[in-house]
């Protein structure tokens, strides 16, 4: 008994003797620290390697709010992937034509590093365009248009009856993409035995926001309440079938791609 005890006063004096030692922590890995090796690793056996980062590669709507200052390299970037594909190429092919890294290219493409105008002048005569092609995005001119409360632009469009007024709220036709939209407000404010019917190119989206009407398109008929949208290809027959509840009032916003002059 008494070995014992002095073995377990031992053991306490040992442990109060020894500090605890702290418990390691492995630090991680940082994730973007070498595209060039993740590029290689995610390189398919068929040498055709995806664009770097994938997750950088979807399009988000506030991508920019926060780097306000690297615009320009993200333009830049959004051309040579452009050009790049556009040839049909890879990232890895576009990097052995330049004599630039793949890890390099990853980041310029990806719009997080500046190229100097060394490296600009080497991309410009791979992917065969002017230096001044890579800054086309930047200095592109960004149009908006302002419209006060009741002041958008009364028009008469084809097949309009009494007490259809269309007032036109903005217009998009002078970009690159060739796609023009048009978002109309809608009021309908008397009824008539003979509702328009319309029919033309591109797709259109109605929201409702007062009133209720019976809405054709095609060979379905939908009632509307305000808060419901219909969105349609404008190529089948449509329109107010029925004013079921007076004053109406809907957003329309057409959109359709622009003919190109020959």
């Amino acid at each position: 008994m008494k070995k014992v005890s002095e073995t377990v006063r031992k053991l306490n004096r040992d442990d109060a003797l020894a500090p605890p030692s702290p418990r390691t922590r492995q630090s991680p890995q940082p994730v973007d620290t070498d595209l060039e090796t993740i590029g290689h690793l995610q390189e398919g056996d068929d040498g055709e390697d995806p664009d770097l980062p994938v997750a950088l590669d979807s399009q988000d709507p506030h991508a920019l709010s926060g780097a306000r200052d690297n615009v320009l390299e993200v333009a830049i970037g959004r051309e040579v992937r452009a050009f790049r594909k556009k040839l049909g190429i890879t990232v890895s092919d576009l990097a052995r034509a330049t004599g630039l890294s793949l890890g390099m290219l990853s980041k310029i493409e990806n719009g997080v590093t500046s190229a100097s105008l060394t490296t600009l002048q080497r991309l410009s005569r791979a992917l065969g365009v002017p230096v001044t092609a890579l800054f086309r995005r930047f200095e592109e001119k960004r149009d908006a248009v302002f419209v006060r409360a009741g002041q958008g632009l009364v028009i008469e469009r084809r097949g309009t009856r009494a007490g259809h007024q269309y007032q036109l709220l903005g217009f998009s036709g002078g970009n690159a993409s060739g796609l023009v939209v048009e978002p109309y407000m809608i009021t309908l404010t008397e009824k008539s035995d003979v509702f328009p019917l319309f029919q033309h190119s591109g797709l259109e989206f109605l929201y409702m926001l007062e009133g209720e009407v019976v809405y054709r398109h095609g060979d379905k008929l939908y009632t509307m309440l305000p808060g419901d949208s219909l969105f349609f290809d404008a190529d089948a027959p449509h329109g107010p079938e029925e004013l079921i509840k007076l004053p109406i009032r809907f957003l329309s916003i057409i959109s359709y791609a622009r003919e190109r002059e020959e």
